[in-house]
């Protein structure tokens, strides 16, 4: 299967086609607003809106970054991430308390939650504003941008239930809310939210258990770049571990190197090709 040459705006279900697209626009989110402008319309988005915020000392992230991208066919509201080594450093502070969930549906991560409240009403009123036509809707992010694309789906569904956008894709997302809420998702978003792990990206496993957990539905990229759907124990284990010595000189970094957006592009990549 070739990769394709153009994002699908008719797109609705799951597809390797779509996770693609929307890592694409996971990386894009980390550009600056006009290089987000000009590869949107590019990719034929006639809208664009941007949503900024900047944090003041002492939230242990700078600011929250999105943007949202509408034609008369498809929406996107893509979340930046940050760093590894800064989320890595900010999900292991165990003082960090949890936080009420959308709708009083379970906790989630105190971080997260101010992340994405700091930017969730312009969200909100740009999908209410730009989705005149029946538009599909899809959130997307990676890493720290990951969780806050889950929490923005999971809060417009179950604070406002015709709004359940029609997918959410994440990439190397850290664990964001308790089980309570991971239920939920996963009941709402039935085949709508995917979360793609490369191999040994080490932010997927933190905030560690038992607090937090992960929504149901896993896309496991393995240490040869294949897409798996199902996984056991014992497979994972074995194919963590050959990740692991495929670089004989730096096994400890390769949970960093695994977690970094551009090396899901190319998994997903090889897998259309």
């Amino acid at each position: 299967m070739p990769v394709p040459s153009a994002i699908d705006h008719h797109a609705r279900g799951y597809s390797l086609d779509l996770a693609y697209w929307l890592a694409q626009a996971s990386d894009l989110a980390y550009k600056d607003e006009a290089t987000i402008e000009k590869q949107a319309r590019q990719w034929g988005f006639e809208k664009v809106r941007h949503h900024h915020t900047r944090f003041t000392p002492p939230f242990p992230l700078e600011d929250t970054q999105a943007y949202t991208v509408a034609s008369d066919d498809m929406i996107i509201t893509a979340f930046r991430g940050t760093e590894p080594a800064q989320i890595r450093d900010w999900l292991s502070d165990a003082t960090t308390p949890p936080w009420p969930g959308p709708a009083k549906t379970g906790y989630v991560h105190y971080g997260f939650a101010q992340a994405l409240e700091s930017v969730f009403p312009t969200v909100k009123n740009t999908l209410q504003e730009m989705r005149t036509n029946g538009q599909s809707l899809f959130f997307t992010g990676h890493s720290l941008g990951g969780a806050l694309a889950m929490l923005a789906g999971a809060r417009l569904y179950l604070e406002d239930p015709k709004l359940l956008a029609d997918g959410v894709y994440t990439y190397g997302q850290p664990r964001t809310c308790d089980r309570l809420l991971a239920e939920a998702c996963n009941k709402g978003f039935k085949q709508r939210m995917f979360r793609f792990v490369n191999n040994n990206d080490v932010v997927p496993t933190l905030p560690p258990e038992p607090v937090y957990t992960h929504v149901d539905t896993l896309r496991y990229l393995g240490s040869d770049g294949r897409l798996r759907e199902k996984t056991s124990l014992f497979g994972n284990l074995a194919d963590h571990a050959k990740g692991y010595t495929a670089d004989a000189l730096a096994p400890a970094g390769d949970g960093v190197r695994d977690h970094s957006i551009h090396q899901y592009i190319a998994a997903l990549e090889k897998n259309l090709a």
